[in-house]
């Protein structure tokens, strides 16, 4: 779960705040804001007919995909201001160390469902799933990978989705990956497969040591591409071992190996950032 903070402010405000920083953006029912389960339909290859460019024609409710101004992934900055001067604002995070899921091959990617409430009141953590290549960049530059981590809020019915960068490392090895890496081969080429993950999930290791995150107003990245989504990413870049990579890519249909959206339109969107303490990433946390 994730809340923007203002230091001396009580949790409650925390939570009014949260809720407001949401609302600001395009107003959609919560069915309008499900990121598409059934990949059929679209694909990710750049010449097909149903291919990203094309999208927005393949069904009228998609239409977003090609006219909507506030689409994702973007072009993030490296530049990090505020931080030095306190005009950056504060994310309160809090996810319980183990959370029953399931992993789930989709087709266009390989997604761990939640189960139980991982924590929080404000973002309920619902599902993650990875892209390979990243979907976002920094200062023009791409990554090997980009995992996302969806939140909804029951209150407002808003979507909020916290991303993590991973580039390539010969040696350090992804930790949330390496403990799913029995069950991702057992749902590989198993299209709509789901397999129970025996033992709990800590949805605290894939964000564990990023402190600083972009926040800007987009959409989701696959049909039907609802806006009014905050995103939430992760200026820290992470390790994962091509070994890793492969697995995901390999675990998808042919036509989702390269499972990311095209970079889209910033049309003048602001970028702000927000940082969580030290003590949260050792496992505080403070709940609101």
């Amino acid at each position: 779960m994730y809340a923007v903070r203002s230091s001396g402010k009580p949790a409650a405000a925390a939570i009014v705040i949260v809720i407001l920083l949401l609302c600001s953006g395009a107003i959609h029912r919560a069915r309008a804001q499900q990121e598409s389960d059934d990949e059929r339909g679209f694909s990710y290859l750049p010449d097909a007919a149903n291919g990203p460019s094309q999208w927005g024609s393949v069904r009228g409710e998609w239409a977003a995909c090609a006219v909507g101004r506030l689409q994702s992934p973007i072009v993030l900055s490296a530049g990090v201001p505020g931080l030095d001067d306190g005009r950056a604002g504060r994310l309160g995070r809090s996810y319980r160390r183990a959370a029953a899921a399931s992993l789930v091959n989709r087709g266009h990617d390989i997604t761990v469902r939640f189960y139980s409430d991982p924590g929080g009141v404000a973002y309920r953590l619902r599902q993650m799933h990875w892209h390979a290549p990243s979907e976002h960049a920094i200062d023009g530059k791409g990554f090997d990978m980009e995992l996302q981590m969806l939140h909804q809020s029951e209150a407002t019915n808003r979507s909020a989705v916290v991303a993590q960068l991973y580039r390539i490392s010969r040696r350090r090895r992804d930790g949330t990956i390496r403990r799913l890496e029995r069950y991702i081969r057992r749902i590989a080429r198993r299209e709509d497969h789901e397999e129970l993950i025996d033992e709990p999930v800590n949805p605290r290791r894939p964000v564990g040591g990023s402190t600083v995150y972009y926040k800007y107003m987009g959409s989701f990245t696959t049909p039907p591409c609802t806006e009014g989504v905050t995103w939430l990413v992760a200026n820290r870049v992470r390790s994962v071992t091509w070994r890793q990579v492969r697995l995901l890519r390999n675990a998808v249909h042919d036509g989702a190996r390269r499972n990311a959206r095209p970079l889209q339109e910033a049309n003048g969107r602001n970028i702000s950032f927000y940082y969580t303490s030290p003590a949260q990433n050792r496992g505080t946390t403070t709940r609101s």
